[in-house]
């Protein structure tokens, strides 16, 4: 034995040092698992008030402009869709402004950037004039708690929650990485809802964050996305949905997970900041609000442009996270597949990150058998900003395609607005998801198609049944899928396949095709991708991840 030992000693002695950091760094993992096991308390442990949405029949100006419109519209909501980055700034902005009593956000990102800043400089406007400002965000975005963000929560008026919390701002990089491993379940499941309302009258809900990229407004990238405003009846059921996150057991006040400690002045401080950085920025990003005419008076005079209709609120609850169980069956993905099932004419899907598996493929082929047009639109490798997520989807592409399914993929090279005084050569990706049936229903909000928001994450979906909004989105889906701005993914013909043979080149079941300068082009492997993305993905589909994805 004593031999074995002193053996295994000397062979240690030649490792090269990146092995031997190696072991200490697996036993540094190993002491980090033990003291990460240890499991946070609910967050109904901490001094956390339970608090309400804003009773819906409570006056406000909002609610004196909205009820003669509802008079009108017995059993409707209005809604106006909110399709460029700078409308929906503007929106959010004139929400801040309007409320006089609540202002409540529920987001998966925000960022504290140029937007950011704006939108948060909004919040505080608001809760200076005696409005109750809460602000729930998922933890795993929720990277950047600086100076800012926990100042505002010092406020008398304003408290900040975060969800399903997988570190804090009390733990380094080590003990979050920790945490990865030992609290996997809690890591993946995320509150993707987003959402922002106001007196429990208006609400904006749909694919953005908060964050520059979401409303054109970064010069490295811009999500083309979408939202909807919603006002009337249907607000209630989103500020339920709301008030059910934000007193859950997994909504964390933020004082308890940030450490830094603030005075009075600093407070006020962080308002000299954003007073300043509103009037640096407010006109370069066009983040005024519509016009600067009060949202009341633009609702009474019915300048706003709502489009009156019935609608269905589908929302996790969550309990998906809190209690996740195999039998779960998620409202909004469950809604979306009777209303596939009924579809008659045309099926139209804008989902980002697309993976259908098996069962979608199935789905769509059993419609387009009954003639019934399936399209779908949704980011190229080179677009995409989850490589992963592609590599999901690709294997499923032929198999659609021969289903009789067709497919666009979103090209990063887009014509976009200027941002700010520098104008903007900035990557265009897919975000929003938005599904139009039979050019008589819109949906539109968190969800993409894919296992993640099936099964992990917890969304919501507006179910607008109104032939007017369907055809907008129609439009812009159709915008969208053209040429200039989308590959056509087709299965390669005879003639291209023999062309491919006669150049000696790999034979593809796949071709892409779009217009360049007046130009039709056409590809035999994802273009733009480039060697590193390509690579990705192959690594990516050789990973048992698909359920994650």
């Amino acid at each position: 034995m004593q031999g074995q030992f002193e053996q295994q000693r000397r062979a240690l002695r030649r490792q090269p040092i990146f092995s031997t950091t190696r072991q200490i760094f697996l036993l540094l993992c190993t002491a980090a698992f033990l003291t990460a096991c240890a499991t946070r308390p609910p967050a109904t442990a901490y001094q956390r008030p339970v608090s309400q949405a804003l009773p819906a029949t409570t006056d406000t100006p909002l609610r004196a402009a909205l009820a003669p419109l509802e008079a009108k519209h017995p059993q409707q909501s209005g809604f106006r869709v909110l399709a460029s980055g700078t409308d929906a700034l503007q929106m959010r902005i004139a929400l801040a402004r309007a409320a006089t009593k609540t202002l409540d956000m529920q987001y998966y990102i925000a960022n504290e950037d140029t937007t950011g800043k704006l939108l948060l400089g909004a919040a505080l406007y608001a809760a200076d004039h005696g409005v109750r400002v809460r602000m729930l965000v998922d933890d795993l975005n929720f990277k950047d708690i600086d100076r800012l963000m926990a100042g505002l929560n010092t406020h008398d008026n304003i408290e900040i929650r975060v969800f399903n919390p997988f570190g804090s701002a009390q733990e380094g990089m080590f003990e979050r990485t920790a945490n990865l491993f030992t609290q996997i379940g809690h890591f993946t499941r995320r509150m993707h809802n987003k959402a922002m309302i106001a007196d429990n009258q208006l609400a904006i809900v749909g694919g953005r964050n908060l964050g520059d990229e979401y409303f054109s407004a970064s010069e490295t990238l811009q999500f083309r996305d979408l939202d909807v405003l919603a006002a009337g009846p249907i607000v209630a059921d989103v500020s339920a949905s709301f008030d059910d996150y934000w007193n859950s057991g997994l909504a964390y006040p933020l004082s308890v997970l940030n450490k830094q400690k603030f005075d009075a002045h600093e407070l006020d401080q962080t308002r000299d900041d954003l007073r300043q950085h509103w009037r640096t920025n407010a006109d370069p990003y066009n983040a005024k609000p519509l016009n600067a005419t009060p949202l009341a008076a633009q609702i009474a005079g019915e300048q706003l442009g709502l489009t009156w209709a019935s609608a269905e609120f589908k929302v996790d609850r969550p309990e998906k996270i809190e209690q996740p169980s195999p039998d779960y069956v998620s409202p909004p993905m469950q809604r979306l597949r009777e209303l596939l099932r009924d579809a008659r004419h045309d099926f139209l899907i804008v989902s980002p990150y697309f993976v259908p598996h098996d069962a979608g493929v199935q789905a769509t082929s059993e419609l387009t058998q009954r003639g019934v047009r399936i399209a779908v639109l949704t980011n190229s490798l080179a677009a995409t900003d989850a490589v992963a997520v592609q590599a999901g989807y690709s294997p499923f592409r032929v198999p659609l395609l021969k289903a009789g399914v067709e497919l666009y993929e979103f090209k990063p090279n887009q014509e976009t607005p200027p941002v700010g005084v520098a104008g903007s050569r900035s990557r265009a990706s897919l975000h929003a998801k938005t599904y139009v049936i039979d050019q008589q229903i819109l949906v539109i909000g968190s969800m993409n198609l894919d296992p993640r928001s099936a099964n992990l994450n917890t969304e919501l979906a507006l179910v607008i049944h109104s032939p007017q909004l369907a055809q907008q989105v129609a439009q812009i889906f159709a915008r969208a899928i053209e040429p200039g701005q989308s590959y056509r993914v087709t299965l390669a013909d005879a003639d291209q396949l023999a062309y491919l043979r006669s150049i000696g080149a790999p034979l593809s079941p796949l071709v892409w095709t779009d217009v360049e300068n007046g130009e039709k082009r056409t590809y035999i492997f994802d273009p733009q991708a480039g060697f590193y993305r390509n690579a990705l993905t192959g690594l990516f589909s050789l990973l048992p991840v698909n359920s994650e994805l």
